[in-house]
This record gives structure tokens, C-alpha cells and sequence, in this order.
């Protein structure tokens, strides 16, 4: 099937795009879009945006969400990523929070995280789509196949990336990651819920540029 994606990404996910789940998977979304009954996030336009924001060969960082934001206008194709003029949503607040705390960046004017795929950090939903106000209710469609896939082609074909699993979800999808080969940074989700029990001090974004740093790459900018 040929799909439009970022080249680097096309050819490491090219086995996946020819897979009876991709084309079921793919089935699915294009009925649920033409559905004028439902709305489904984020536009169909955006959902590759973290691929096509962050090429194959240019992802140092590796952020894992569950689903996109469900709420009219928020989600945008990056994970916990907002449009320029939405209010921050209450784990991207404490992401903000943690980042201040941890590297002395100032808290940006908005919620739009483009600035950070630009800079090599791949912003990875588990599910790629979803409905308006039902989260994960595109989960166990074949998106997390898909995207298992990703993350294990960048373990496998890259080396000395920084994967931050936040959260029991994400911390499972990370399994596979050989940590004698990559910086795996794990903690618990930045939600309201959770943040408190150690997303709040891990100091996972100073952690991820000294590891950058020590391997001969660039630092993000956060």
C-alpha cells in the first residue's frame, strides 16, 4: 500500500503498510472520517504528523502517548502536543511544570510541541486516531501494531536514543528496548491522576541532553 509518510519512516514501516491488519486498519479509519455522524481527531492531514515532523533518521528522542486528546480542536498529531491557542490540557501543564523544574525552561506561550519533533523528539501516540469525547476507542484496531513497529525499528536500527515511557502503558510498549543500547527513562504518567507519585522530579528531560551530550549529539531545546 503505498502511504505518505515521512521517506525514512516509509521504508522502515514499508513490511507493515503490506500486512492484512494495515489494510483492516485502514478500512476502518477512512469509514469512521466519512462518518458525518462522528467526529474523529486529529484531521485526517495530521494523523502521520509525528513521522512526518520527526524523519526516521532524525529522532533522538522517543515520547509515548496512549491516544490523541478527544476534545474538539486539541489534538494535532503529536502526542500530548497542542494547537497554538488551545488551553494547555492537564498532563502538557505538568510537562511544562517538570521541564521548568528541571532545566529552567521558561513555560512556553503555547501548547504546540512541533518546536520539540523539529529538534529530533518523535511525539508517538500508541493509537493514532480516535473519536471525539470516547477515548481509546480506536485502540485494538491495529494502530498499536503499527506503532509497536516503530518503536522496535528505531531500537533495532538506531543507536543511543532516549525513549521516556511515562506511565504503565508506555512502560510496557518499551519492553523489547535494549537498555545496554539506548537510555531508557521510565516513570509514572504526567496526568493529574499520577504525577504526583514521581513523574514530578524525575528529571527526565535534563537526563535525556546529558546522554545526548555524551554520545556526540545535539541537545534538545526545551
Amino acid at each position: 500500500m503505498n502511504v505518505k509518510i515521512e521517506k525514512g519512516w516509509k521504508r522502515a514501516l514499508a513490511g507493515e503498510f503490506e500486512k492484512p491488519y494495515f489494510s483492516n486498519l485502514t478500512g476502518i479509519v477512512r469509514s469512521e472520517y466519512a462518518n458525518p455522524a462522528i467526529n474523529i481527531y486529529p484531521p485526517a492531514s495530521r494523523i502521520f504528523s509525528a513521522f512526518d515532523s520527526c524523519p526516521f533518521a532524525e529522532t533522538e528522542v522517543v515520547i509515548i502517548g496512549q491516544d490523541p486528546y478527544h476534545g474538539p480542536g486539541q489534538a494535532n498529531g503529536l502526542s500530548f502536543s497542542v494547537n497554538p491557542g488551545v488551553p494547555f490540557p492537564p498532563s502538557l501543564r505538568n510537562i511544562f511544570q517538570e521541564v521548568n523544574s528541571d532545566t529552567g525552561a521558561p513555560i512556553p506561550p503555547d501548547g504546540d510541541l512541533t518546536r520539540w519533533a523539529k529538534q529530533g523528539v518523535l511525539l508517538l501516540n500508541a493509537s493514532l486516531t480516535v473519536r471525539e469525547h470516547q477515548p481509546q476507542s480506536h485502540a485494538g484496531i491495529g494502530w498499536e501494531q503499527l506503532t509497536d513497529a516503530a518503536v522496535r525499528a528505531l531500537a533495532n536500527e538506531r543507536d543511543n536514543i532516549v525513549f521516556m515511557l511515562w506511565g504503565a502503558y508506555a512502560i510496557r510498549k518499551g519492553d523489547f528496548i535494549d537498555r545496554s543500547r539506548h537510555l531508557v527513562l521510565t516513570a509514572p504518567h504526567p496526568s493529574p491522576l499520577s504525577a504526583h507519585r514521581g513523574f514530578f522530579g524525575c528529571r527526565h528531560f535534563s537526563q535525556a541532553n546529558d546522554y545526548l551530550a555524551k554520545h556526540g549529539k545535539k541537545t534538545i531545546k526545551w
